[in-house]
């Protein structure tokens, strides 16, 4: 009886491991095609106006809006998840804005989309890039501050070192949440060179020979998307067209992705 259950148990072991293991000779991280979040559009999805970079701007100039990539990337994901356009209804207020930013700005941004009838809804604009534009005082100020996002406590990630494997299982999980419907949100460093320690948004994927290439909006740059690229033969991601950024081997983490994380 007992070296039976144990040759069953061996069993499921063996068909555990083999279950979890990386396959090889496959196509890289398991993408044999582009991946794209469905109707998502960097020409009508993303903020009008930019995070600045305050090293640029040395001067402190009043009303600068420096710092808040973390709160822009975010709230990305917020409208993406839970806001529904509607350019047909009356214009709110300045206050009237403010409060509906507020609200959207207050849902977890991990938890499930609702269903477009159960959306906010911004009354008066078709698009986020619209709305944003228009309405930039009011977004700006309906959005959260940014002290807590800048001392969140996973931003320490940026500094420990990465393994291989743990790069390439964020690969994986990017390609599963594109697959899924689902912006990524991804804290990245070029630590220890005090360049880049930053959040970019993915929401494209393209597989090239040896590497796979992420398309991302940049909360720095909202006239084109950054590319990020996960490298076959290092296993590790390269900035390959990042805002202001030197190419070079980066560093990266999924953000808000749990109640932890």
């Amino acid at each position: 009886m007992y070296s039976r259950l144990a040759a069953l148990l061996s069993a499921a072991v063996l068909a555990t491991a083999a279950c979890a293991s990386i396959p090889r000779g496959g196509p890289l991280l398991g993408l044999d095609g582009p991946v794209a979040v469905p109707g998502f559009s960097f020409a009508d999805d993303t903020f009008a106006f930019p995070n600045m970079i305050r090293s640029r701007h040395p001067d402190d100039e009043p009303g600068l809006y420096a710092n808040y990539c973390f709160v822009l990337a975010r709230a990305l994901r917020q409208f993406a998840q839970f806001v529904r356009f509607d350019p047909a209804l009356p214009k709110l207020d300045h206050a009237g804005y403010v409060e509906r930013v507020k609200q959207i700005g207050a849902q977890t941004s991990w938890a499930p989309a609702p269903p477009p009838a159960e959306r906010i809804v911004i009354p008066g604009y078709g698009s986020l890039r619209e709305f944003s534009r228009d309405q930039e005082a009011a977004v700006k100020e309906g959005l959260s501050g940014r002290l807590l996002t800048l001392l969140h406590w996973t931003n320490w990630r940026a500094a420990l070192p990465v393994t291989d494997d743990g790069q390439e299982t964020v690969g994986r999980e990017i390609v599963a949440e594109l697959r899924a419907g689902r912006l990524v949100q991804l804290l990245v460093s070029n630590f220890p060179k005090p360049e880049l320690n930053h959040t970019v948004v993915v929401f494209e994927s393209h597989p090239r020979k040896g590497s796979i290439d992420f398309i991302v909006w940049d909360p720095n740059n909202p006239d084109g998307p950054g590319i990020i690229t996960f490298d076959q033969g290092a296993r590790r991601f390269w900035a390959t067209d990042l805002y202001d950024t030197d190419p070079g081997p980066i560093r990266a983490f999924r953000m808000y992705y749990s109640r932890l994380l």
